[in-house]
This record gives structure tokens, C-alpha cells and sequence, in this order.
């Protein structure tokens, strides 16, 4: 359809004169077709520099215990940070096999925030039942 319009263009162009077109529709396609492009890529950059200053936040607030995944689908608990180096160490596994791997900050894919531990706090004891007084029957 694009080519058709353009071809009509350029047989409007060679066949008048005055080399301007006869039909202006086929320019106005045209032009809202560029400009939608030019929005597109536009829209497409200031999205992707949002993207990548949301990582950067993310990766700037790593704190020792935040829980992280990195992009290789490693899980654990954060318990070194070298800002020199831009690394940390990662905790993995459970109490009786933990393992510490050494990863580049980039490699973080999500992380949560570290909860403070709270005390625990023994639940309530349930309140006593109500008996009911015994109905007394009667003969």
C-alpha cells in the first residue's frame, strides 16, 4: 500500500508540470508516518533511560542481608559489599551447606529489602470457654 501511494507520488510528480502533486493525501500519509517513527524511537529512548536508572537505584541501595537474585537465577543473602571492586558476596544454601559466591553488582536481578527481626513474641493464650450453666430437668 506504502509503495502504491509513493509510486502514485512520483507519477503525479513527472506528469504535472508545476511538479506538485495532485493528491496531497498520499503526502499527508506520508508525514504522519515519519512523524509517528520519530515518536517512536523518541519514546523508546526516554523509556529504556528510565529502565536503566531504576537498575542503577536499585544496585546503589544494596545493603548487607538484602535478599537478591541474580540474572543466573542464583538466590541468597547479601553479607559483603565492596564498593571499590563493585562486587558482593552472595550467601546461598541452607545452615548445614551455606556457600559464598562473589558476584560483579551488575549481575543483580531483584532484591528485597531486609526485614529487621522482630522479637518474638509468644501468641496470646487463648480465652478460657464460657461453660454454660447445667439446664436442670425436670420430671
Amino acid at each position: 500500500m506504502i509503495w502504491n501511494l509513493l509510486a502514485d507520488a512520483a507519477q503525479g510528480a513527472t506528469e504535472n508540470t508545476e511538479a506538485q502533486p495532485k493528491n496531497y493525501t498520499s503526502l499527508i500519509i506520508m508525514g504522519v508516518l515519519i512523524v509517528g517513527v520519530i515518536a517512536l524511537f523518541v519514546w523508546s529512548t526516554i523509556s529504556n533511560k528510565k529502565k536503566q536508572k531504576q537498575a542503577q537505584e536499585m544496585v546503589n541501595s544494596l545493603a548487607i542481608g538484602d535478599k537478591v537474585k541474580t540474572i543466573g537465577g542464583i538466590c541468597g543473602i547479601v553479607v559483603q559489599i565492596n564498593d571499590a571492586e563493585n562486587t558482593f558476596v552472595l550467601e546461598t544454601g541452607l545452615e548445614e551447606n551455606k556457600s559464598y559466591v562473589k558476584f560483579d553488582r551488575g549481575a543483580i536481578y531483584q532484591t528485597a529489602r531486609a526485614t529487621a527481626t522482630a522479637t518474638a513474641e509468644p501468641a496470646p493464650a487463648p480465652a478460657p470457654a464460657v461453660a454454660e450453666p447445667e439446664k436442670k430437668e425436670e420430671k
